[in-house]
């Protein structure tokens, strides 16, 4: 019971941060201090989003490097999840479970954590009332 409970954990785990390309950042915009963003020059808006760019990438890659580490992981855990048996679970097959846990968190973090500006908001059409009397 308990073996099959950690390979659905692992497994979901592994689902959830695979799919990390579907996931939509969220942005942050620090504090401003200084002339407001209209009269910042071009030239330092450039900069800026060059910064934000190379920040994003940075950030991309480094959830790439982890998602491929909790995959590892994850195929380690299933492996040592098999060659248990029902009475005996080792104690390395949860520290593995743990370093799962734990690797799969920082990669949702990231993932959440976006750096620039947030998307253009995309309209929507508003809901059209039902037909007839209510």
């Amino acid at each position: 019971m308990l073996k099959k409970a950690m390979l659905a954990l692992a497994i979901a785990v592994v689902i959830a941060a695979l799919s990390a390309g579907a996931v939509t950042a969220v942005s942050y915009a620090p504090p401003q201090f200084g002339p407001p963003r209209s009269e910042q020059s071009q030239q330092q808006r450039e900069i800026e989003e060059h910064m934000l760019k190379e920040a994003n990438k940075k950030r991309q890659e480094e959830i790439r490097e982890d998602t491929q580490k909790l995959f590892q992981l994850a195929s380690e855990l299933k492996e040592a999840v098999g060659k248990t048996n029902e009475h005996v679970l080792s104690l390395d097959v949860v520290k593995k479970a743990e370093e799962v846990e734990k690797l799969a968190k920082k990669v949702k973090e990231k993932m959440r954590e976006g750096v620039g500006r947030p998307p253009e908001p995309q309209s929507t059409p508003s809901p059209r009332p039902p037909f007839g009397p209510p």
